[in-house]
């Protein structure tokens, strides 16, 4: 498929490795893109439809050059200014020794404000200075050509690393956000690599003009042409009124600005013709940019509200080659296969319908697998000593006042008015749980208290959102909110952590274990994180798996450990939840009764989710599985065909005794063929299918295949079903 051009477009929906349509447009920047004016050939419409003709001089591409040109030569100007006196400045302070302290121990010798992470890199190997992307100093990400500021603990990371990726595609989004600003026109608003870990974005203000996969032929030869440049990232630090001064034009760029803290330190950088308003860091220069594709245009609210400006979203992606490109692309063709979408209208599991929407609707055969997962973590609590609570989907507005939540997560929430009083649909259960904690006096004696949930939760989801099973207004997590002393906060997290080891096993997952500490912005005393992070820390040792630490990026009421899955297609996915929270306990003001009874204390609280939505672990689920479910969670456990009328009526009373034995059995009476019946029920999907002839009638057995197998067993009713149980308690 790969031409020698090297260049594709891709148009999907890009939340989740989905179908794509239309065809696929890559550059490489080791030869040149095609001229825009010469586009590849469409490809041929879909029957029945008429092709889409597009017009010699391609997609509305109008823009204010007169304007373009005056504000880029300002903001360079500018730029160029402010760099000159920093750099007069530093090297009038440069020159003092400093030591430099690598990873595995060894130090080097430096020069403050002169030395700077690529010096060190081109000390160590040639090939390090060459794919070292970014650096870590002190525990701050930094700029490979930042000069130092004085002793410093430094780490390198290349693209095979978080961190190396993340930076490589946030710069991604530079090169992004210059083609656009240069092609269109347009006001740059945001342009960050995405939370889910593959690819960037960059949100602009374009006016009345709308983007489509007819406008990047022109977004991907500006693209190249960044990335031919070899376009150095420079950093520099502004005041604030030089910040205003620079993005003067870009109402969005001045909103952002004015919003910064008083004491934030405020950073811009220039790539070529563009100079952004970012905290970086970013890769050294746009040359590392090897294969660049536009994946998707899409609306988006400035803000994410929906009463601001609309703004186009253009989605793209990039590596430091070719190859890496051409297996993401592979790794998209076959998840297109199994898409849950299409996975689920195939085998009638779920639909959504436009009176509700962002809420599926389970059909029978959905719902048996939505209730499986359901019953098999209730059976886990039971073991693991957790007490189900059943709560209200309603709440006075009063209660999210309290818990925080009006504040910051009202634009979420489904309000709605009653006699005269505010309230609201629950977009998540720890209030609840909170409200019940605190409706009598509690002791020491009964902590942990470990309280679990699958109460339905809304969470009003903008409409174009809106993604399947992954993104949905109406759901149920498999809630639970641990209260517990802070004594007994690394015995909890184990367990959790022992909890979630143990389902993905069954379901065949691997996953990556983080360590999320104190952000920049936290609440709190110091003391008390540094306790608490010191006991997770303390438990992922004694779990004893491989973590990683994710250094400033907790949530602000606590730090949390963050587990990311991969399914048997490669891709991730965050699906369990285990976070620690000193806040809500201090907002209801929880307490309870220590040994000392006239001693009150207060509870830590864990967030935890095994599954998270159980909507979205079944659409995971149904893809890592490819549709086929194993027999403990399967739909479609069995089959029984019968060879010909004659042995219908058996057929009939096997089905009967493996229903009464608690399997999902069907059994098919068609006119069709054997052979027929076989073919059907592996599409479907069946796993064993039970033939049963005039033979079988005879003695009471039957002939059981495997679904994706041709060898045939022969097994009597009482083997067959001590077959299944077996299978089933092992959770094959």
């Amino acid at each position: 498929m790969l031409c020698s051009q090297v260049w594709w477009r891709l148009s999907f929906p890009f939340r989740r490795a989905p179908s794509y349509k239309g065809s696929l447009r890559v550059f490489s920047s080791l030869s040149p893109p095609p001229s825009p004016a010469s586009p590849p050939p469409p490809p041929p419409p879909p029957m029945g439809k008429k092709p889409n003709v597009q017009p010699e001089s391609g997609p509305d591409r109008q823009k204010d050059d007169a304007y373009l040109k005056a504000v880029i030569s300002k903001r360079i100007a500018l730029f160029e200014s402010i760099k000159a006196e920093q750099i007069a400045h530093r090297e009038s302070i440069s020159g003092d020794p400093i030591k430099i302290t690598l990873h595995d121990g060894s130090v080097k010798e430096g020069k403050k404000w002169m030395s700077t992470p690529l010096d060190v890199a081109k000390e160590i190997s040639k090939s390090l200075a060459a794919n070292a992307l970014i650096s870590k100093v002190n525990g701050v990400l930094w700029d490979m050509e930042r000069p130092l500021e004085g002793d410093s603990d430094l780490k390198l990371f290349t693209f095979d690393s978080d961190e190396g990726r993340d930076t490589f595609w946030h710069s991604s989004a530079h090169i992004l956000g210059q083609s656009l600003e240069m092609e269109y026109g347009c006001k740059l608003c945001i342009g960050p690599c995405t939370t889910r870990g593959e690819g960037f974005y960059y949100d602009a203000f374009y006016g009345e003009l709308g983007l489509n996969e007819d406008h990047f032929k022109w977004i991907d030869s500006g693209a190249a042409k960044a990335v031919g440049e070899k376009q150095p990232f420079e950093r520099i630090e502004v005041t604030r009124d030089q910040a205003l001064e620079i993005f003067s034009e870009n109402k969005f760029k001045i909103e952002i600005i004015n919003e910064l803290p008083e004491d934030k330190t405020i950073t811009v950088y220039r790539c070529g013709p563009l100079v952004d308003l970012c905290r970086g860091p970013h890769i050294p220069n746009t040359s590392f940019v090897k294969a660049f594709a536009c994946l998707k245009a899409s609306s988006a609210y400035w803000r994410g509200k929906k009463d601001r400006e609309s703004l186009q979203r253009v989605y793209g992606i990039s590596y430091p080659d070719q190859k890496r490109l051409k297996e993401y692309i592979a790794r998209l063709e076959e998840a297109k296969k199994y898409d849950h979408r299409e996975l689920g209208k195939n085998q009638e599991l779920f639909f959504f319908h436009p009176l509700s929407p962002g809420s599926c609707v389970f059909l029978p055969h959905g719902a048996r697998i939505y209730n499986k997962l359901v019953e098999f973590i209730r059976n886990q609590y039971w073991n693991r000593g957790y007490q189900e609570v059943v709560t209200p989907n309603i709440y006075n507005m009063q209660l999210w006042e309290t818990s925080g939540h009006a504040a910051n997560y009202r634009e979420n929430m489904f309000l709605l008015e009653i006699e005269k009083q505010e309230f609201g649909l629950k977009p998540m259960n720890c209030p609840g749980h909170c409200l019940i904690f605190d409706h009598r006096v509690r002791s020491y004696r009964e902590l942990p208290l470990r309280m679990a949930d699958f109460g339905v939760l809304h969470r009003n989801e903008a409409s174009g959102a809106l993604s399947g099973l992954t993104r949905v207004r109406r759901f149920q997590q498999d809630d639970a909110h641990i209260f517990c002393r802070e004594s007994q906060i690394k015995d909890e997290v184990k367990s959790a952590l022992e909890f979630i080891n143990y389902t993905y096993e069954i379901f065949g997952f691997t996953y990556d274990l983080k360590l999320s500490t104190r952000p920049e912005k936290f609440l709190g005393d110091i003391a008390t994180w540094e306790k608490a992070e010191a006991d997770l820390t303390e438990a992922l040792n004694e779990f004893g798996k491989p973590w990683e630490l994710n250094e400033g990026d907790g949530a602000f009421y606590g730090p949390k450990i963050d587990i990311v899955v991969s399914d048997a297609l490669n891709r991730k996915f965050q699906c369990a939840t285990l976070q620690l929270d000193f806040q809500l306990p201090s907002r209801f003001n929880l307490s309870y009764s220590a040994e000392d009874e006239a001693k009150k204390e207060r509870p830590v609280m864990i967030h935890r989710a095994i599954l998270g939505s159980v909507e979205r672990m079944l659409a995971v689920l149904l893809e890592h599985y490819k549709g086929k479910w194993p027999l403990w969670l399967s739909p479609r456990q069995a089959i029984v065909c019968p060879v010909s009328e004659k042995s219908e009526s058996y057929a009939l009373q096997v089905k009967d005794q493996i229903h009464q034995a608690g399997f999902y059995v069907d059994v098919d009476t068609t006119d069709r063929k054997i052979q027929k019946k076989v073919r059907e029920a592996q599409l479907a999907q069946y796993n064993y299918i039970l033939v049963v002839g005039e033979e079988e009638s005879k003695t009471g057995q039957v002939s059981m295949r495997v679904r994706d197998k041709a060898n045939i067993s022969v097994l009597s009713l009482e083997n067959l079903l001590k077959f299944f149980k077996e299978e089933v308690a092992a959770f094959r």
